[in-house]
């Protein structure tokens, strides 16, 4: 081992300070909710949703054609954006968390918010956390760590009790949001480590606006909060704490503020200005509101004089939810997952490509596209090398920045040429230029043919070249056994590498034959082919 990689250790944090005189930008990372590729007008003309704020953050700078999740469900992405690693690299290996669960990332993990806070930047998180928080369990009591918590496990937490390992465990100075997903326990919003009142009441919310019969889950809630107020009152919030940092801005101490919204995931429920203006259904009219709250925001910075050396990215954590109401939206020529197939939870494109959307008046020139291969884990290594970072060799294993591609100048360093994705099941997908190798037979979420429910005589895998068949209809493995050999030895060697990026050996976090326990058949088969 050489003296420079016995040495690391000691200096990796030296490494994380920035040059003194880089004029680093302001960053808001907008995470909207279950938003899909085809709601935001500007990506989708044939769409039926207005989203003319969306639309300027694209207009106005560089929109990304090729942009994807990690994972196709909450928890996972956010783990990913906020890390710079793969979700599957962590000990959730599927599904998501609940309300209650504990801590996710890693103690001792490095995340973008650590990294802009020793470079100088104010941070904040706003909004749905869905990354763990320790809770004080009640003794006798327990809460599920790695699931959505039972409804016997609800009353399970001492509210009148601060969380711990929360958002200000892992980089972020404030911190104002909810726990989870809106239809998830508790419902009630948290200050810094600490509900804003207390979650007395037990009861559920509507899952969608003006429908009876389903709701949310039922548990601790503070009294007077419906669920309704949640999207304004996360963007007041966001707007109070950038006005209260503007002057440190302009005094060279920017801020980064990471705004995971909570629309329009369920409860799907717009406000009564909002109700009806789609002339769709209640989620088309979540997702107009969503919009005129983000026109709010960057309002907000042009009033401020803040909306030139600001970096503003919107995009989504997955794809739409089939809670939308798919056929409903179809009837009327609307469809949330645009040109591609699946939804939020597939292993197909339209679980997880997504909106995203960046916009830097100071530096970008707007109006562009970019065919970049793009996840949500690239941001970290993309804010390394705006603020001249060098991270350490055990951060963000599978960050690649994409910050040529917004300058639009050829790229020095690593680039972005394949992507792992991963559904709510734990199924895998494995992309190089164009193919795409999926590791099982079918959807690996909730689109047909979901697991377990796909026919007999389905393909163990599925290959598809996205060049010429964008919509995933023609399963080619069976004509290019060869792509699909090569494709499994890449992913085999990323799991086993502990990274994708350029650097030493990772310890494994998961096994090297993961994705087989999720497909043997598909494994069995890929070897052959690569003996043959």
């Amino acid at each position: 081992m050489s003296l420079l990689r016995c040495l690391f250790p000691l200096f990796a944090s030296l490494s994380l300070i920035a040059p003194a005189e880089a004029a680093h930008p302001n960053v808001i990372f907008i995470l909207s909710d279950d938003l899909g590729p085809g709601d935001v007008r500007l990506l989708n003309p044939e769409g039926k949703i207005p989203t003319p704020h969306m639309d300027r953050i694209g207009r106005e700078g560089v929109v990304f054609t090729d942009a994807h999740t990690p994972s196709s469900v909450c928890t996972p992405t956010r783990y990913g954006t906020l890390t710079g690693r793969y979700n599957w690299r962590s000990k959730l290996q599927s599904g998501v968390l609940g309300g209650l669960s504990p801590r996710l990332i890693e103690q001792g993990r490095l995340t973008v918010a650590d990294m802009l806070k020793k470079v100088g930047y104010h941070t904040a998180a706003v909004g749905k956390w869905h990354l763990g928080m320790d809770w004080v369990v009640k003794p006798g009591q327990t809460v599920s760590e790695l699931t959505i918590e039972s409804p016997a496990q609800a009353w399970s937490v001492d509210f009148t009790q601060p969380h711990t390992n929360g958002p200000q465990s892992v980089g972020f100075d404030h911190y104002f949001g909810i726990s989870a997903s809106l239809d998830m326990v508790p419902y009630c919003f948290i200050q810094g480590t600490s509900v804003t009142a207390q979650p007395t009441e037990d009861r559920a919310l509507p899952m969608v606006h003006g429908k009876t019969g389903r709701d949310t889950r039922k548990g601790p809630a503070a009294p007077g909060f419906t669920g309704y107020e949640v999207l304004g009152t996360f963007i007041d919030q966001a707007i109070a704490w950038i006005h209260g940092k503007a002057a440190d801005a302009k005094n060279g101490k920017p801020f980064f503020l990471y705004l995971p919204l909570a629309s329009p995931h369920t409860p799907i429920l717009p406000n009564p200005a909002w109700q009806g203006k789609s002339g769709l259904n209640q989620y088309a009219d979540f997702v107009m509101e969503t919009d005129a709250e983000v026109g709010r925001l960057l309002q907000a910075l042009d009033q401020q004089g803040l909306a030139q050396d600001t970096l503003v990215i919107f995009t989504s954590d997955n794809g739409c939810s089939p809670s939308a109401d798919y056929p409903e939206l179809l009837a009327k020529g609307h469809n949330p997952s645009g040109r591609y197939r699946g939804h939020k939870a597939d292993i197909y494109e339209g679980g997880h490509r997504v909106p995203f959307l960046v916009r830097w008046p100071a530096r970008v020139k707007g109006g562009r596209t970019s065919a970049q291969l793009t996840c949500l884990t690239d941001f970290m290594a993309t804010m390394a090398e705006i603020t001249g970072t060098t991270l350490p060799e055990n951060a963000a294993e599978d960050s690649f920045s994409f910050l040529p591609a917004l300058l639009d100048q050829p790229a020095t360093g690593p680039r972005r040429e394949s992507l792992v994705s991963h559904s709510i099941a734990g199924h895998f997908a494995m992309r190089a230029g164009p193919w795409k190798l999926c590791l099982c037979p079918g959807s690996g979420g909730w689109s047909a043919p979901r697991p377990g429910q796909e026919p007999a005589d389905a393909p163990p895998v599925q290959l598809f070249n996205l060049e010429d068949d964008l919509g995933e209809t023609r399963n080619l493995a069976k004509d290019h056994p060869d792509i699909v050999a090569r494709l499994t030895q890449k992913l085999e060697a990323l799991i086993a590498e502990g990274r994708s990026t350029p650097g030493p050996r990772q310890a494994n976090a998961v096994p090297i034959d993961l994705w087989k326990k999720k497909a043997p058949g598909a494994a069995k088969k890929a070897k052959q082919k690569a003996q043959d």
